[in-house]
């Protein structure tokens, strides 16, 4: 089972990221071009915030089941395991918060550009936050 969650958060973390680059993009691209908010561009931004919703909740599965997460906590003076264990999950849960955050914000905004604005900001900084704690080392 634990092999299984832990592929498939791995797997799923191709799609998240996709789809939250994609919303990034779509939303940086809206702000300069000024552009009108239409279903298409809220549709874009959710399919990111399901994404990164989704990741989560397997990641905070797979950090109860692992060997290297929860279970390795206390072992901060290993680089890796430090970052499985406390940086990782810390950083990802702020970024996805940030990314919520960045959509409740939107909903009550009445201009493109301020909704452009606040999905530019808040899902780019989840995003940067995201591929900063990224275990590049278990992907390839």
């Amino acid at each position: 089972m634990y092999e299984f969650i832990q592929k498939f958060h791995s797997g799923w973390a191709y799609l998240a990221l996709l789809l939250l680059v994609i919303a990034v993009v779509n939303s940086v691209i809206g702000l300069i071009s000024k552009k009108e908010f239409t279903a298409k561009d809220r549709k874009i931004a959710i399919f990111g915030l399901i994404g990164t919703h989704t990741q989560l909740l397997v990641g905070l599965i797979l950090y109860f089941v692992s060997p290297l997460g929860f279970a390795s906590l206390g072992q901060m003076s290993d680089k890796a395991l430090r970052l499985t264990s406390l940086e990782h999950p810390l950083i990802n849960i702020i970024a996805i918060a940030l990314i919520t955050i960045g959509w409740s914000k939107h909903k009550k905004l009445t201009t493109s550009e301020s909704k452009f604005k606040t999905f530019s900001i808040f899902y780019g900084l989840g995003l940067v936050l995201i591929l900063s704690r990224i275990p590049w080392s278990m992907w390839f």
